[in-house]
């Protein structure tokens, strides 16, 4: 009997780990080979700084939710807090969306509104904040 793909979930390749981050947190996972551009010339990171707009964040984030090239988006948790309804609005499996910490700023699972939506999901409402 073949085996079954999963539901929901196809790819005939690997699939990408995309960033969106600061400079040096971005820069460094570049240098560890993750950086491409898929056959479009769309890349899979962003790097953000002070000048960088809001909207060009949510428009990255729209586009890399949307690749089927990419299975998981690491987000530095103080960019992600500035499109917090985008992510919280976000609902599919694949690409999975991990907040990470950034260089200057040290990771708080209060502020992870992933971790806590899945808190939430498995916990219930009441016991969410409890268990993190």
């Amino acid at each position: 009997m073949a085996a079954k793909k999963a539901k929901g979930f196809k790819s005939s390749s690997s699939l990408l780990v995309a960033i969106i981050g600061d400079e040096a947190t971005v820069t460094g996972f570049l240098l560890t080979g993750m950086g491409e551009k898929n056959k479009k010339g769309q890349p899979n990171f962003m790097i953000v700084d002070k000048d960088t707009h809001r909207q060009d964040i949510v428009n990255m984030f729209t586009a890399l939710t949307s690749r089927e090239d990419i299975g998981v988006i690491l987000i530095c948790q103080n960019i992600a807090n500035e499109i917090k309804d985008v992510i919280l609005e976000y609902n599919k499996i694949i690409p999975a969306i991990m907040e990470i910490p950034s260089k200057e700023l040290p990771y708080d699972t209060q502020k992870d509104s992933v971790l806590q939506k899945a808190a939430r999901q498995l916990y219930g409402v009441d016991q969410a904040e409890n268990k993190l």
